[in-house]
């Protein structure tokens, strides 16, 4: 299939909610101009940043809708329809679709795990045949599926038999993996890094794209990574990367969505708690973590001043 190649910083987004969790529809355009402001190249919706499998199939779908409608075309849109029922995955996928979503994109049933490639595959083709003109990228996060089977070894079956498979989001830390992914048939796919903290690691290794998302709240320092490696400054690209690894950890003191919330809501993007099981933050634990945050000069990052 020909498609356009991501390139960039493509933030995983956030799923708006009110404090009762229902949706909060009208925060996505405020969220999305924040996002463009910032100079990310893309958006990858409903994945697991996005409490993808947190949300209904319809709620989905809204989401989906209203990504598309405030982004109109502006950067590529990517769909994530994973989901522990094939049918449910089926429909978002084909909705994905007619909506106008650049690619949709798919982690593996979950619940009943996938016990080998093969069958993966199949999932897969049945999941991505209900969007067959729109490109198709593999979600790998076996952190949270639990799948640990073979992915270089899926890429290469998947490929053979999905005839919209383009890519991979790949997200692990094992950069000897993301490497033969790569140059899978002299580098027919396209393979995108999703894990933030090791992303100059990736660059080196060959990553064009990225997926992320503490893209949503530091976008202006990624691209500072990016724009040292690209210039061949090391030193800067790792004093950059590194502040990325300070920032995360003094995120990761609590659980790390709710924190990520709390802090979108600190540069006045208002999203809103997680769903349970997912807790908000006490008030404490935010005053705490807006203290630590400051205490690493990271609002500068954006231009804020608390």
């Amino acid at each position: 299939m020909q498609h356009e190649r991501l390139s960039g910083l493509i933030a995983a987004t956030y799923t708006p909610l009110k404090t009762n969790g229902d949706l909060n529809l009208d925060q996505i355009p405020p969220l999305v101009d924040h996002l463009l402001g910032s100079g990310v190249t893309g958006m990858y919706v409903c994945g697991s940043t996005g409490e993808g499998m947190s949300l209904s199939t319809g709620e989905r779908k809204q989401v989906t809708g209203a990504f598309m409608q405030a982004v109109n075309r502006r950067v590529p849109v990517i769909v994530q329809v994973g989901h522990n029922s094939l049918a449910d995955a089926r429909d978002l996928a084909q909705h994905a679709a007619e909506v106008g979503a650049d690619a949709v994109s798919a982690t593996c049933p979950s619940y009943f795990k996938v016990s080998d490639v093969p069958t993966l595959v199949d999932c897969m083709a049945d999941l991505a045949s209900a969007a067959p003109d729109t490109p198709f990228y593999y979600y790998h996060i076996p952190s949270l599926t639990g799948s640990s089977l073979d992915i270089v070894d899926f890429m290469r079956r998947g490929g053979d038999r999905i005839g919209n498979m383009v890519g991979l989001k790949y997200t692990d830390t094992k950069l000897h993996e993301f490497l033969e992914c790569l140059t899978i048939d002299d580098g027919r796919f396209d393979i995108v890094w999703g894990c933030d903290e090791m992303l100059l690691g990736a660059l080196a290794t060959g990553a064009n794209a990225a997926i992320g998302s503490t893209y949503n709240i530091a976008a202006p320092l990624y691209r500072q990574i990016i724009d040292a490696f690209t210039r061949g400054d090391m030193n800067a690209a790792r004093q950059h990367q590194l502040r990325s690894v300070q920032m995360i950890r003094t995120i990761y003191q609590f659980p790390f969505h709710p924190a990520m919330k709390e802090v979108l809501g600190m540069l006045g993007i208002e999203c809103g708690p997680c769903r349970l099981p997912q807790k908000r933050l006490s008030p404490g634990d935010t005053n705490r973590l807006m203290e630590d945050l400051q205490a690493i000069d990271f609002f500068s990052i954006n231009g804020v001043v608390l």
